[in-house]
C-alpha cells in the first residue's frame, strides 16, 4: 500500500503510550489479580481549574478516562470495577449547572455505551437511590441496568447517589421491615440487604486526587481492603498508573484479620 493511502496514520506518541502501558502491565501477576476494585475518581475540577477549563470539561475528561479504565480491567481479567461518581453530598451540595452537566454526561455515556458494553460483555449497576434524578435520566439508566448479556466479563458499578452510611441504614431498614428476627441477623445477612448483594467486597480501593479518607464509600465492604492513595488527578490516572496499583496490591501481604 502507498503510504499516501493511508488517512490515519498512527501516532508515535500513540505507540509509545501503548508500549509503556503494555511493559508495565508485563509485571502484573495474572495469578494475583484483585477480583473486585474499587475506585473514588476525584479530581476532576481541579484538573480543569488548572488548565483554565470549567468543571463539566473535567468532568467530560474524567469520564473519558473511566473508559480506558473500563477497557484495561476487562482486558487485564479482573471482574469487578466500582467507581464513586456522584455521592449524596455532591448531589445536595454542587451547583445545579455542574449537577445537570454531570447528568447530561451520564445520560451521553448510558445511551452511547449501551450496545457497546453488551458486545464485550460489560454488565452495568448501579449503586444508590438515582430514582431521585430527572425522568430521561431513570429511564436511561433503567434500560442499560436491564440489558441481558450472553457472556459476562466485567461487573461495573457506577455509584450514584450514594452515601457508605446511607447504604446501612437503608439495609437495617429493609432488614426490620422483612421481619427478620434479631438472632438472624449476622454479616452474611446484612452483604446481602447492601447494593452489591451478589458480589465480593473490593480487594483494592484506590483514590487519586491527594486526599487520604474514603469519604463515606462503600463503609461495610472495605473493611479488609488495600487502600491505594495517590496525588494524581483522575483525569490523569490511566491504565499504567492502575497498573501500578495492582503491581503495589500484588506485594501486600493480605492478612485480613488473621
Amino acid at each position: 500500500m502507498n503510504v499516501k493511502e493511508i488517512k490515519n496514520p498512527p501516532k508515535l506518541e500513540d505507540f509509545l503510550i501503548s508500549y509503556d502501558i503494555l511493559s508495565m502491565t508485563s509485571k502484573i501477576d495474572p495469578n494475583n489479580l484483585p477480583k473486585h476494585i474499587a475506585i473514588i475518581m476525584d479530581g476532576n475540577r481541579r484538573w480543569a481549574a488548572a488548565r483554565g477549563l470549567s468543571p463539566g470539561d473535567g468532568h467530560q475528561a474524567g469520564a473519558e478516562n473511566l473508559e480506558k479504565i473500563i477497557d484495561h480491567c476487562k482486558d487485564i481479567g479482573v471482574t469487578h470495577l466500582t467507581v464513586y461518581a456522584l455521592s449524596t453530598e455532591n448531589w445536595r451540595k454542587r451547583s445545579v449547572q455542574e449537577v445537570k452537566g454531570i447528568f447530561n454526561l451520564l445520560l451521553k455515556i448510558v445511551k452511547e455505551k449501551r450496545l457497546e458494553y453488551q458486545k464485550s460483555g460489560i454488565k452495568f449497576f448501579v449503586l444508590g437511590n438515582f430514582q431521585a434524578f430527572p425522568l430521561k435520566v431513570r429511564k436511561a439508566i433503567k434500560k442499560i441496568v436491564d440489558m441481558i448479556l450472553d457472556q459476562e466479563r466485567l461487573k461495573f458499578n457506577v455509584a450514584l447517589n450514594y452515601g457508605g452510611r446511607d447504604e446501612i441504614v437503608t439495609a437495617i431498614q429493609n432488614i426490620i421491615k422483612d421481619g427478620v428476627k434479631p438472632s438472624q441477623v449476622n454479616e452474611e445477612l446484612v452483604s446481602k440487604y447492601l447494593y452489591t448483594t451478589g458480589q465480593p467486597d473490593p480487594d483494592l480501593v484506590i483514590r487519586p486526587g491527594g486526599e487520604k479518607r474514603l469519604s463515606n464509600f462503600l463503609l461495610w465492604q472495605t473493611s479488609y481492603a488495600e487502600l491505594y492513595f495517590t496525588d494524581i488527578l483522575w483525569p490523569d490516572f490511566n491504565p499504567k498508573q492502575l497498573d501500578k496499583a495492582i503491581i503495589w496490591y500484588q506485594q501486600r501481604q493480605r492478612r485480613l484479620g488473621r
